[in-house]
């Protein structure tokens, strides 16, 4: 193994680290079809709670892969939406889709575990 190998292997623990999570993945998908409000996104997907999904959004927000909007309204709104720097995944979100729908009848179904919602 090269050093270049260990580089770039280490870059890419750091990518994986920036997109690990149960949620994140599907976050991701969602702003990358279109901007979401954060009770959009938590009907959106099921059995993620309230907390979680804050969560994980101040990840990927801090991460610089998502922008949160608050407009000075009552009640409040904030938006969620992917910045330049996540938009550029969407060739590697698009590969994963062409993917899946040629393997993913393949795939066994799982059951959707059941959480509760706070």
């Amino acid at each position: 193994m090269t050093a270049t190998d260990f580089t770039m292997q280490h870059e890419m623990r750091r990518a994986f680290a920036m997109l690990s999570g149960k949620w994140k993945l599907e976050i991701m998908w969602l702003l990358h079809q279109r901007v979401h409000r954060f009770g959009e996104l938590r009907k959106a997907i099921p059995g993620i709670t309230q907390h979680m999904l804050t969560a994980q959004l101040r990840e990927l927000e801090a991460d610089g892969l998502i922008t949160r909007t608050v407009f000075a309204e009552v009640p409040p709104r904030v938006e969620y939406e992917m910045t330049a720097k996540a938009r550029g995944l969407g060739p590697t979100m698009e590969a994963l889709a062409a993917w899946w729908s040629e393997h993913g009848t393949s795939s066994p179904v799982r059951p959707t575990p059941r959480y509760h919602r706070d």
